[in-house]
């Protein structure tokens, strides 16, 4: 058996890899319900209060938000989650684009505008 050895970049790039793959899952189990998102509302499940605020047309769907950011934003989505602050539902979507560039959107859920925008380069 030949032994492994392992370099930094070799690390980093499994830990990339893993770290893509469970942002990837979380974000497929949002989307189906099987993950809660952040709520100030203790009786009530957080996946429950997402449904509620869509049936109730106070947030968009997820994917027609995500088309509104990926015209702006060329990438890959990383990870997506629903914020419930001082009764404003937030999406904060992080995205990795095609140079490298890190994005962190913040985008009010109700409208689709895009609120706050961070951006760092990946080393």
């Amino acid at each position: 058996m030949i032994p492994r050895t392992s370099t930094p970049t070799t690390a980093r790039f499994r830990k990339g890899l893993a770290v893509l793959a469970s942002s990837l899952l979380m974000a497929g189990l949002w989307l189906t319900g099987m993950v809660p998102v952040t709520s100030a509302h203790a009786d009530e499940s957080d996946h429950e209060m997402a449904r509620r605020a869509l049936r109730e047309g106070k947030v968009m769907p997820l994917r027609a938000v995500l088309d509104k950011v990926e015209k702006e934003f060329k990438g890959q989505v990383l990870e997506v989650e629903l914020e419930h602050d001082d009764g404003r539902f937030i999406y904060e979507i992080k995205m990795l684009g095609d140079q490298g560039m890190l994005s962190k959107l913040k985008v009010d859920a109700a409208t689709g505008q895009i609120l706050k925008i961070k951006q760092k380069r990946k080393h």
